[in-house]
């Protein structure tokens, strides 16, 4: 399943999340990944792009 519902998650509590930016996997987790995600949003994880 993909999703970008936190609400959605909280019930159907996944075992394993996989983030996605830019169609590759950028890290593997649980909820603790989605808790991550929720509190520091999606630029701790993408890179700055070289000129």
């Amino acid at each position: 399943m993909v999703t970008h519902y936190q609400r959605l998650l909280d019930e159907i509590r996944p075992s394993h999340v996989h983030l996605l930016i830019d169609g590759r996997i950028v890290e593997s987790g649980g909820m603790e990944l989605v808790a991550r995600l929720e509190a520091e949003g999606y630029e701790s994880w993408r890179t700055p792009v070289a000129p």
